[in-house]
Order: C-alpha cells, then sequence, then structure tokens
C-alpha cells in the first residue's frame, strides 16, 4: 500500500510539473514575451528617425514590451531594410519604411529581396509630402525667380538628395526637365547631414520631406518654395503648390509604412496592427507628429491591405517613370 501510495504520489507530482511546464510555455510563447527591434534605415536625426521615436514611446504600453530602435543606414535604406527582409519571422524585428524603401529602391538598385514579396505588411503610419526649400541667403523668393536664379547659374547651383536614384533625384529630374533648368544634385546618407548641411550653406536646395525642414523653415532659417502635393499642405499653408507656381503634375509624398519578415503569424501581424492603431489614436501621439509635419493616415487605412495597396498603386505609378528615365543608384 505504501509503494502504491507512493508511486500515485509521484504521478501525481509528475503530472503537476508537466502541467506547469505547460503553463510556463504557453506564457513564454505569448508574443510579445520580449524586446522588439524596429529598424530605421536612415540615420539618428532624420525624419524617419523621429517619426520612430514619436510611435514607439507608446508602442511600448501597447505591446507591453520594449521598442528598440536601430539605426542601420546606407544605400538609399536598403541595407537596413535588407537585413528585416533576412530576419527570422517572429514579430521581433521590423522595419519602418516608406516609398524609397519598398518602392523606388526596387527598380534604382539590384536587391537581394523584394520589396512585396519578402515582408508582411503591418500598417500605414503616417505621411507628408515633399517640398522645395532652400538655405535662408539664396536670392530668389518665390518659385518663378529661382528658376530664374537657376537658369543664371547654369548648372553650378547644387541641390542635396537622400541616397542616389531616390524620391529626390526622381523630383529632381521632373523639375528640370518640365523648367528647362539644371543644377547638380549631391547624395547625401539621410536627411539630418543634409540638413545640417544646408543651414550651414553649404548646398543651395533640396526636394526633401516637408517634415524634416518644417521647423527650421518657421524659424526662418530655411526658405521654402513650394510644396510638391496636389493642395496646399496643411503645416505650412501659405506655400504655394508646384501646380499654383507653373510646374504642373509634380507632386510627390513620403508615406511610411510599418513591415515585418514574411511569414511572420497572422496573429503576430494582428498583435503588432492592433498595438499600431492604438497608438495612432493617442492624442499626445497625433500632436508630436503635427508638431514634426507628419500626418496620421486615417483609422480606416491603418491596417495590412490599405499598406499593401498603397505600395501597389505606388509601383505603378512610379516603377514605369523610373524606368523611362534610367534612374539607377550607383
Amino acid at each position: 500500500m505504501r509503494v502504491a501510495r507512493r508511486t500515485m504520489v509521484h504521478i501525481v507530482g509528475l503530472v503537476l510539473f508537466q502541467t506547469a511546464l505547460l503553463v510556463c510555455g504557453a506564457k513564454a510563447e505569448t508574443y510579445p514575451s520580449r524586446a522588439i527591434t524596429l529598424i530605421v534605415p536612415y540615420p539618428a536625426g532624420g525624419p524617419s528617425d523621429t517619426l520612430a521615436r514619436v510611435i514607439t514611446e507608446r508602442m511600448k504600453t501597447a505591446l507591453g514590451q520594449s521598442v528598440i530602435i536601430e539605426n542601420v543606414t546606407g544605400a538609399g535604406g536598403s541595407i537596413g531594410t535588407g537585413r528585416v527582409a533576412r530576419s527570422a519571422p517572429d514579430g521581433y524585428t521590423l522595419v519602418l519604411g516608406h516609398n524609397q524603401t519598398h518602392v523606388i529602391n526596387a527598380v534604382t538598385q539590384n536587391l537581394q529581396y523584394d520589396v512585396v514579396k519578402d515582408f508582411e505588411p503591418v500598417t500605414l503610419v503616417a505621411d507628408t509630402p515633399q517640398w522645395l526649400v532652400a538655405r535662408k541667403a539664396i536670392p530668389p523668393d518665390d518659385i518663378k525667380s529661382f528658376i530664374a536664379w537657376l537658369k543664371q547659374q547654369d548648372g553650378k547651383a547644387t541641390g542635396g538628395a537622400v541616397g542616389v536614384g531616390g524620391p529626390t533625384d526622381l523630383a529632381a529630374a521632373f523639375f528640370q526637365k518640365a523648367t528647362g533648368t539644371k543644377f547638380q544634385l549631391v547624395p547625401y546618407r539621410g536627411g539630418g547631414p543634409l540638413v545640417q548641411d544646408m543651414l550651414a550653406g553649404q548646398i543651395d536646395f533640396t526636394f526633401g520631406q516637408a517634415a524634416n525642414y518644417l521647423g527650421h523653415v518657421r524659424s526662418g532659417t530655411l526658405k521654402p518654395f513650394a510644396v510638391l502635393a496636389k493642395k496646399r499642405w496643411w503645416a505650412a499653408p501659405d506655400v504655394p503648390t508646384m501646380d499654383e507656381a507653373g510646374v504642373k503634375g509634380l507632386d510627390a509624398s513620403f508615406w511610411h509604412g510599418l513591415w515585418a519578415p514574411r511569414g511572420t503569424p497572422k496573429d503576430v501581424i494582428a498583435r503588432l496592427n492592433a498595438a499600431m492603431v492604438e497608438t495612432l489614436a493617442d492624442e499626445t501621439v497625433k500632436k508630436r507628429m503635427a508638431d514634426i509635419g507628419q500626418e496620421v493616415w486615417p483609422a480606416d487605412q491603418q491596417n495590412p491591405a490599405a499598406l499593401a495597396a498603397q505600395q501597389k498603386a505606388e509601383i505603378e505609378r512610379w516603377w514605369p517613370v523610373i524606368k523611362a528615365a534610367g534612374i539607377k543608384s550607383e
């Protein structure tokens, strides 16, 4: 009897131990159970990095885990983006990309990954237009006199560009053809270094993310000429559109999205999406985004399907233009 009782105790103990292991295992597998890395494929201090720092503060509350930003720069954002494409599809490595990383680079570079097939869309995040902005001391005061000044410079004027073969190059190529002007484009690794050189008077102007230059425009240290949008930008309503300035059809924005590696489980994508929806609905986040010139996408477009649709539409619009112009990264 004693043996039987001891055996029964051992059996019960084993069952309880195994149950505890299963419970602990289930808890360990609950996503997320550790910190998440958000790759920003551009330098610290630039518009993408600034946006990432706004959303990650609130995301960690929604997810119950830290979200660590890692700036992995180079090659127009393709190095950091490629790293995410090759990461484990477990939801712990994400990328905050935009139209360059997930549209333009696919035809201007020889990528070792597919910008569509190798990622799982999570959600659209924010949007900001491009605009033409210049150093404060540049002589022209409006777009018409700027075009005249460029012609006088006869190719000596300098424009900053983030990378080679990116959105700035596309805008610059369109602008030169439409206005009959020419100028030199100087490539930078990111928007942060570019704006510093423009503030220092090292370059004349840029076609850049409006959010990156808004604070400097408001303080009067940089001069805006026109916004590349179909209507005036809410953050700077006094700045005309390119259409209003006489350069028709030149509109382009930097829309940001959140992606995970291909094969990330659907429940993990849903968890990330829910956290982002919660984050983007936060009034403090909205205000901070507005302060830096970023606009949150409407609630009905904060989902994987909307991000996939936006990417598809931009591919259909820009790939033929890039191929026809023969724009390639070095």
